[in-house]
Order: structure tokens, then C-alpha cells, then sequence
């Protein structure tokens, strides 16, 4: 395809266009990057690069400022304050050229349920100028790599949820883009259709080079990711892959459910001489060698502990270490 060929109203800039060919610019480049409503800042200085090909986790729960700086990356709100780069064009003054560079995958469907799969990808097809012998050509690509040959003719409101996630994923591919956006792309999935989605994505990545931003609340989502940042209140509070996020956490984590958490916390750091913490009523510790500390903290406090868990770290308990809270409230047992 062209670097210059026209997409309805988006031109797919010649991506060494006004570029020296040897300088690299990373798929996204953030730099103090700062966004309020009203009085309240939903990003807070955001600083971030992701690299070309990498699959990257913005982690956070619902109010972390995921949703507004996904949505200033696809160009749907404003960037008021700091800087963002996309494969080195400035959102400021080229989010045109920035535009014809995404597919975006939003939290909720944009398919038509009345529509074929087919239907659905030529109508996408046409808002980017698509049509023809080169249309059918990149509806056949996407939806061989979607695994969804089978399924063209069928109606999208007969699909499963995960089906339905698929075609989402062949629609926004047929034009290319160098980097995918998604938005909590498995909120609704069962488990199996988390994994096969997955799937899909590592194979779009593997087979075009692709790179990929997602936002998620679901931890196992975050782990196939190569890096993630952790959002918390608007700002990025660490950012690293799943192993070094969770090295940060201090050995095992023992979690300890209580009548009395703020008396337990102290007999139990008096005792063993070590530093728990009280997290949305339980007591909690890091601590190396978990199994053995549970036996000791049950030999010692039986009678004030109702429950009692030792795991290794997650990057749930790394979000706990960082901001003192859970992604979500744990339910009561």
C-alpha cells in the first residue's frame, strides 16, 4: 500500500516523511502530561514511553485515569497539557497523521448486531477509503488472522461475547495500523475467551509487528503484558514487567483476618519484629519464608485469628504495597 494512498478522510502519512531514516521514535512518548475536569486532575504528570512491538498494561481500578489517557491517545479528548508522541508525530499538531497510525478497540462493543461479520468489516473498511479488489483483499487477511473464515456470513448478534471480541480486532486491523489501542478488551469474557483473545493479539504482533497499549482491571490480562504501569489516583506509580513489579514486593504475602486488626498489627510486629500493615481491615505482611511465619503467627495468636493466607506475590499485592489499597474491595468471606 502507498504511503500516500487516501482513507476516506484520513491520509496514511509516509511514515518517514520529514523523518531522519535513522532516527527512531518509540510507538508512544509521554511527557508531563496533565489533565483535569473542573477541579479535579484525572492525570497527574504522566510520564511514559512505550516501545515498538511491546505489549503494554496500563493497570489501575475504575478512577485512575485510565479511560482519559486512553482517550487522549486516540485522539478523542484534548491533550491540554504536556507532551504525547505517536512513532514521533506530535498529537498537538498531527493527530491526523496520528489517526491513521491506530486501531482502536473501545470497552464496549461498536459493532452493528443486524450486520454480517463481513458487513460489518466493509462498512469499517469505507470510513478509511477502502474499497474494491483492495478491500476484499484486507477483509480476507483479517479475517483469516482472526480465525473467523467460518463465521463471515453470520450475524454479529448471534456471536459469542468472545467471537464478537475478535471481529472487533479483524475490523480495526484492515487498515494496518502500526499500534492497537485497546480498552479493557476482556471486561465480560469468560475465561477461556480471555485466553483465546490472547492468543489473537500475540499472533497479530507476531505475524505485523504490531504494537499494542491496553488498559485493564484484570490481573491476568496485565501479566502477558511485556511491561506495566500502575495507575493510581492519576499517576503512574511504577512502571516495569510483571517480574520486577513483583520483586518489589518483600517475600511472601500473609494476609490475617481479625475481630481486632489494630491489636493484632501491634502484637504481631512486637512479636516477630516485623512491619504489618492494616489494609481494608486485614492485617497484612511481607515477609520471606511465609509458610514457616504462619505457623508461627497461629501457634502464637489462635485465638484471635479467624483466617489466615500466605501466597506468593501477585501484582495485586503489588498495587496493595505501592498505594496501601486493593484494585477492588475483597469480598467478605
Amino acid at each position: 500500500m502507498s504511503g500516500t494512498e487516501t482513507r476516506g478522510s484520513l491520509v496514511a502519512p509516509d511514515k518517514t516523511a520529514g523523518m531522519c531514516e535513522t532516527e527512531y521514535h518509540p510507538a508512544i512518548s509521554i511527557t508531563g502530561l496533565r489533565h483535569t475536569y473542573g477541579t479535579r486532575e484525572a492525570l497527574s504528570g504522566i510520564d511514559l514511553q512505550v516501545e515498538r512491538g511491546e505489549r503494554f498494561g496500563l493497570l489501575g481500578p475504575n478512577g485512575s485515569g485510565k479511560t482519559t489517557l486512553f482517550r487522549i491517545l486516540c485522539t478523542l479528548t484534548p491533550l491540554r497539557q504536556g507532551q504525547v508522541g505517536v512513532f514521533g508525530y506530535d498529537l498537538a499538531q498531527q493527530a491526523d497523521a496520528i489517526r491513521a497510525q491506530l486501531g482502536v478497540v473501545f470497552q464496549h462493543p461498536s459493532l452493528d448486531g443486524k450486520l454480517t461479520v463481513l458487513e460489518n468489516l466493509r462498512h469499517h473498511g469505507h470510513l478509511y477509503g477502502l474499497r474494491g479488489q483492495r478491500l476484499r483483499q484486507r477483509a480476507a487477511v483479517a479475517l483469516h488472522d482472526m480465525g473467523l473464515d467460518a463465521r463471515r456470513h453470520d450475524l454479529v448478534e448471534t456471536l459469542s461475547g468472545g467471537l464478537q471480541r475478535r471481529v472487533e480486532l479483524a475490523k480495526v486491523f484492515l487498515h494496518e495500523p502500526a499500534l492497537l489501542l485497546l480498552d479493557e478488551p476482556s471486561t465480560g469474557l469468560d475465561p477461556g475467551a480471555r485466553l483465546d483473545f490472547a492468543a489473537h493479539l500475540d499472533h497479530l504482533r507476531a505475524a505485523h509487528g504490531v504494537s499494542i497499549l491496553l488498559t485493564t482491571h484484570i490481573l491476568e490480562e496485565a501479566e502477558r503484558c511485556d511491561r506495566v504501569g500502575i495507575l493510581h489516583q492519576g499517576r503512574l506509580v511504577a512502571v516495569g514487567t510483571p517480574d520486577e513489579l513483583r520483586a518489589r514486593v518483600g517475600g511472601d504475602v500473609v494476609v490475617v483476618q481479625t475481630h481486632d486488626t489494630k491489636g493484632l498489627q501491634m502484637r504481631i510486629r512486637e512479636r516477630f519484629n516485623c512491619n504489618p500493615t492494616v489494609v481494608e481491615g486485614r492485617v497484612r505482611v511481607e515477609i520471606a519464608h511465609g509458610h514457616a511465619f504462619v505457623r508461627d503467627v497461629v501457634d502464637a495468636f489462635a485465638s484471635e485469628i479467624q483466617a489466615v493466607t500466605f501466597g506468593k506475590p501477585t501484582l495485586e499485592d503489588v498495587f496493595v504495597h505501592l498505594t496501601g489499597h486493593h484494585l477492588w474491595t475483597p469480598s467478605e468471606p
